[in-house]
């Protein structure tokens, strides 16, 4: 029984829709889809029916595309009730979310707990003479603006930073009781360090890639591997000898449709060949 990983599946493209549709069947395995599926409660939908029918077990956690309210629509969900929304969908089909208890991983690999997050970002990835009150400026200065300005409300909060905080402060206490005897994998859409990064073309993009809240907890939270995705640059990296993976698939120019959808799985557990634990 294995754990495969996969994020930024961006179902919104009709040739992402049809790669997920060649998808083989996992009958023993587990999968993780890593946030940003796509930007309606359709995609979503799409997504979990195909998955669940090909996989064992499904994790999911949210990524800022989830979380739009799309405009001209005055009764939709927003923020935190859009949210719970996704996570009820998720429930329908017997999907596990971060509001779920924290399951056992039971199979090949390490036996450890994973912990699917929602954590959001609070604009701390900036330079540290960057305040805070003028980083969407300092962003836009570059040519960079996060569509979530206009589509990701943080409702019933006044802001998404403090949104960011209380789902953090949250995740925390809910990680600090964990059995410390048993390693973790964390699972969030949004990457947990700033040194992880790779936003060549679009550094100031960072701001809206996490909080400097988590920065350390691979290591106050005992984990041997970490997920990601958001930033659509596949690959692995260590960090105090802990493995953090991105595992993005990407919009369609940015992932090569010959290899098909089967080779953007990240084998999580028990890991690919060499892969420290």
């Amino acid at each position: 029984m294995k754990l495969y990983a996969i994020s930024d599946l961006h179902l919104g493209h009709e040739i992402n829709r049809r790669a997920l549709a060649t998808l083989e069947p996992h009958p023993d395995d587990w999968l993780i889809v890593a946030g940003d599926v796509g930007e309606s409660v359709a995609h979503l939908e799409l997504c979990l029916r195909i998955v669940t029918a090909r996989f064992r077990q499904v994790i999911w956690v949210p990524g800022n595309h989830d979380l739009w309210t799309m405009p001209g629509d005055d009764r939709a969900r927003r923020g935190e009730a859009l949210y719970l929304h996704l996570v009820s969908i998720c429930r329908r089909y017997r999907v596990l979310t971060p509001e779920d208890p924290f399951p056992r991983w039971t199979g090949d690999g390490v036996a450890c707990t994973l912990c699917p997050l929602f954590l959001l970002y609070d604009y701390s990835f900036r330079p540290d003479e960057i305040p805070a009150e003028s980083v969407i400026d300092w962003a836009m200065e570059s040519g960079v603006l996060c569509a979530d300005e206009g589509y990701l409300h943080p409702d019933p909060y006044p802001t998404r930073q403090a949104w960011c905080e209380a789902r953090c402060r949250l995740t925390e206490r809910r990680l600090a009781a964990v059995d410390p005897r048993i390693p973790t994998v964390l699972i969030n859409h949004f990457p947990l360090r700033r040194d992880l990064l790779k936003l060549h073309a679009i550094p100031r993009f960072s701001i809206w890639c996490g909080t400097r809240r988590t920065e350390d907890w691979h290591k106050r939270f005992r984990a041997i591997a970490v997920l990601s995705g958001h930033q659509h640059v596949r690959g692995t990296d260590y960090r105090d000898g802990v493995r953090f993976e991105e595992v993005s698939l990407g919009y369609p120019n940015q992932w090569k449709q010959e290899y098909g959808i089967e080779s953007y799985l990240c084998e999580v557990l028990p890991g690919p060949p060499g892969a420290m634990m």
